[in-house]
């Protein structure tokens, strides 16, 4: 049986994954970590990246491998092929400013996010590509200048494994292009003006493949010293990490993947593009062909851990806190924008509590309305999704949160819905190699391999969870405007 590889160069870490490629069964697995921040030299990834191949034995075996990375962030490269710069990555959140300025210059009020919305399938916010530029443009002319081509990380990575064969050679796919903010889902085709608009000029940017075109060989000597490669195996066109969760889950139609990672991400699959004015959903590509109307919130498992760090337990007894506290937490609630907030957009934002008394005080009270405040953020963008038309049969819980027993037991409550808790994975790396499967197998469709050991939730609505919620979410906005 041919084997395959997939990689997740997520923000904090790379995971690889070997897996069987007619079975989807595990063989083995390595991952590294990644640097702190929100600027990183990518060099740093591709260290990791060695390291964590090094540690799942090597890829010598396998027939593909593809990267899935993580989004938006902006890689420059200089006419050699030499970063210009450490990348600004998507939780930089720097180019707020750049994201109004190029919201503002299409039209006046609601004609200008009407324009992008239309262009784009999204509204600019700070975490996309082209606010990025523009802020570099305006702050650093000096490395603006030197940029000769633009590429996402998982464009880099997949670059870099086929020998960094010239700038020419630069590939990535609809669901990672649709990020950028000058690609159109909508058409197939980058809006080259608009990365002038953002830069100042024109550069290379990668070729964008289908679902499962070859970006080419995999050069082993990359990977001296750590396995290294076969000569002959094929590179998988990669995608972004929300589309890979999406295809490692298997989502279809009336499935919402709910990813609970460094962000937190509500993505549903769609058959047309959405093109959302108000800017709260992204109407990005997936990985199959298909469409993937997304909304991102800058603050989802870091909530817990620093609920957790407050109290002074670890996650497990925040879990344990929470369960033991009653639905609501007695009217307190947290409002979890600690990082600044993208949906809604809100950089500047800071966290909030509301509702505190003698009586709810508690440790428990406290990790309950953590809890709460989080997955009410997501369920926020749930709503959206229904908004723009997504059907919403159940919702498939995954990432790191999700390994949660409070996360799973809540989310029914504030979901309103059927929630499905894969077993804990590395679903975004699963999900590149299921496309790296599909490279070496071919077919209209990405080979079916069984979700097995999921566990089901019923839907439980509560809803003056979220209508406690959206009081003190609406009270902190009007006090940000």
């Amino acid at each position: 049986m041919p084997l395959v590889a997939g990689v997740d160069s997520s923000t904090q870490s790379c995971k690889v994954v070997v897996r069987d490629a007619e079975t989807g069964a595990l063989v083995r697995q390595g991952r590294a970590p990644h640097p702190d921040g929100t600027e990183v030299d990518p060099a740093a990834w591709w260290d990791a990246l060695r390291t964590a191949v090094a540690e799942a034995g090597g890829l010598a075996d396998v027939a593909a491998v593809s990267v899935a990375g993580q989004q938006h962030g902006m890689v420059c490269l200089d006419e050699a092929g030499e970063v210009v710069r450490p990348a600004l990555l998507w939780n930089d959140t720097r180019s707020a400013d750049a994201a109004r300025d190029l919201i503002a210059e299409a039209g006046e009020g609601a004609a200008g996010a009407r324009f992008w919305a239309e262009a784009t399938g999204s509204v600019p916010v700070a975490s996309f590509t082209a606010t990025k530029l523009r802020w570099l443009a305006r702050h650093e002319p000096d490395n603006a200048a030197r940029v000769a081509a633009v590429c996402l990380p998982h464009d880099w990575l997949t670059w870099r494994l086929a020998g960094a064969p010239g700038l020419a050679g630069l590939r990535t796919d609809r669901g990672d292009a649709s990020g950028t903010g000058y690609w159109s889902p909508r058409t197939g085709e980058y809006r080259l003006d608009l990365l002038e608009q953002a830069l100042g000029r024109r550069v290379e940017v990668p070729v964008v493949l289908g679902p499962a075109e070859v970006a080419g060989q995999l050069d082993p000597s990359v990977l001296a010293g750590s396995g290294g490669g076969a000569a002959a195996a094929l590179l998988g066109p990669g995608t972004g990490d929300n589309a890979a969760a999406a295809l490692g889950v298997g989502a279809g139609p009336g499935d919402v993947v709910v990813s609970i990672g460094t962000s937190g991400c509500v993505s549903a699959i769609a058959d047309a593009p959405a093109g959302d004015p108000s800017g709260i959903v992204a109407g990005f590509a997936d990985a199959t062909g298909r469409f993937l109307p997304l909304v991102c919130t800058l603050n989802a498992a870091r909530v817990l851990d620093t609920a957790a760090a407050l109290l002074g337990v670890d996650l497990a007894t925040l879990a344990e806190l929470a369960v033991a506290a009653p639905p609501g937490a007695d009217g307190l609630v947290m409002v979890p924008y600690l990082e600044g907030e993208r949906t809604p957009n809100r950089p500047d934002a800071t966290g909030s509590v509301h509702g505190l008394t003698l009586r709810t005080g508690t440790p428990a009270h406290l990790a309950r309305a953590a809890v709460e405040g989080m997955l009410c953020a997501l369920a926020d963008g749930l709503d959206a999704l229904r908004g723009q038309g997504a059907r919403v049969d159940r919702v498939l819980l995954v990432g790191g949160g999700a390994r949660s027993e409070a996360v799973r037991r809540i989310a029914p409550q504030v979901f309103g819905c059927p929630v499905v808790v894969p077993p804990p994975g590395e679903y975004v790396a699963d999900g590149a190699a299921r496309q790296a499967a599909w490279v070496v197998q071919g077919g209209a469709a990405p080979p079916s391999w069984p979700l097995t050991g999921a566990e089901e939730y019923a839907a439980d609505p509560v809803p003056a969870i979220r209508d406690r919620y959206a009081q003190a979410r609406d009270h902190t906005l009007s006090r940000l405007s």
